[in-house]
């Protein structure tokens, strides 16, 4: 961000938080964020300190795949009146030429966020069983989201049929592709065999996962990164959240937290519903084939040259160990 944009950026700000005087004392980019960018803001206004979040579009997104600053600003602020922990958010500009994408900022949450981190620790949260119980009741409440919604009427229609409809989704993806992926080819045969019927429906967040929240010893600050979510099956968020890819390493089922009795025992009783057991372990095989799909656009952005950089480089290394895992899954594996 170079100084006319922090003088442009400040002069907003100032004006939309309605403060008598105004101070933008520091600006810095944070760590991650591949598809979007977030920024800290340290702030003074009338005389207080405070931290906020700005987040916006990294220099080549995923186009199609992710929302849009202000449909992601919706989500925010949808959750956040649904009791959700999730940052609060403040302020939206439409206006592209402020920073040359649009943004909007929320309140900075304190906390750890890193998997690597949190799969680590023994009391983070309150300690393994703790947090996996808390991820189950935020969960819950995000599945408490239900269409018809005023608010998220950009999300579109229900979709009919989940499971059918991210078979069909992850084909177009691989038929795409400039390389033939028949490992995950196979996989997305074994799901359309083994696809469920269609059962409730109601708001995905589509990447929670560890890495994904804010979390201190007390407990969880924030469910981040709202840029995928949509109408779907409940058991989706749950086979991501428990996916192998998504445990950093770590035994825990969880998202390398704990076992799954805490958070499915947390889930059901906050929700009112029962989890299948067979529909997650289909969404988790759904998960692996998701994330390699996403891997490889990724990788994309880096070999095309419009976003040189070696963590999207990297990131397309992951593709054989996910697909390992996808052979493991439809070979009479365990998860």
């Amino acid at each position: 961000m170079d100084d006319r944009q922090r003088s442009n950026l400040a002069a907003w700000l100032k004006q939309s938080s309605g403060t008598s005087t105004f101070d933008l004392v520091e600006v810095r980019l944070l760590s991650g964020g591949a598809i979007q960018q977030n920024w800290q803001l340290d702030v003074r206004t009338d005389g207080v300190a405070q931290s906020w979040v700005l987040r916006m579009d990294a220099p080549a997104t995923l186009p199609g795949i992710s929302h849009p600053r202000d449909q992601e600003f919706a989500l925010l602020r949808t959750a956040h009146g649904a009791g959700v922990t999730v940052p609060e958010p403040l302020f939206l500009c439409a206006d592209p030429t402020l920073l040359g994408s649009p943004f909007f900022v929320m309140r900075k949450a304190d906390g750890i966020a890193a998997g690597h981190r949190v799969v680590r620790s023994d009391t983070l949260g309150g300690g393994r069983e703790a947090l996996a119980a808390s991820l189950g009741r935020e969960l819950a409440r995000i599945h408490a989201i239900r269409p018809p919604c005023a608010e998220l009427a950009f999300l579109g229609d229900p979709p009919a049929d989940p499971c059918t409809g991210f078979v069909a989704t992850m084909q177009a993806q691989l038929d795409a592709g400039r390389l033939p992926r028949p490992m995950l080819e196979w996989g997305l045969r074994h799901l359309e065999r083994d696809a469920a019927p269609p059962a409730d429906i109601v708001l995905c967040h589509n990447d929670f996962r560890t890495g994904n929240y804010m979390v201190t010893e007390a407990g969880i600050t924030a469910v981040l990164d709202w840029e995928f979510a949509g109408w779907g099956d409940p058991h989706a968020d749950i086979g991501w959240l428990c996916a192998r890819c998504w445990r950093f390493g770590a035994e825990g089922e969880v998202g390398g937290i704990a076992p799954r009795r805490p958070f499915v025992l947390a889930y059901e009783q906050a929700a009112g519903r029962s989890i299948d057991p067979d529909r997650v372990r289909w969404w988790e095989l759904a998960a692996h084939i998701r994330w390699a799909a996403i891997a490889i656009a990724q990788a994309e952005r880096h070999v095309s040259g419009r976003e040189p950089s070696l963590e999207l480089a990297l990131t397309g290394h992951i593709v054989p160990e996910l697909e390992l895992e996808v052979m493991r899954m439809t070979t009479g594996g365990q998860p």
